[in-house]
């Protein structure tokens, strides 16, 4: 059940990180330019950092 949960939380991070680094978008007719550029920035790498946290802790519990 851990395992499930641990791959659920690393791909729903990835693709919210994904979905905010695609928000960059600048042009004003986008519909997807709710929130600006840099907060899409901004949350999407922290999402991602998140992700690699979590994968990389399970790692280290592997290994050690």
């Amino acid at each position: 059940i851990v395992t499930f949960g641990a791959a659920v939380a690393v791909v729903t991070l990835v693709s919210f990180g994904l979905v905010g680094l695609s928000g960059r978008d600048t042009s004003p007719n986008s519909p997807h330019a709710v929130a600006g550029a840099k907060t899409g920035t901004i949350l999407g790498g922290l999402c991602l950092i998140a992700a690699t946290a979590i994968v990389l802790f399970a790692l280290y519990l592997i290994v050690i």
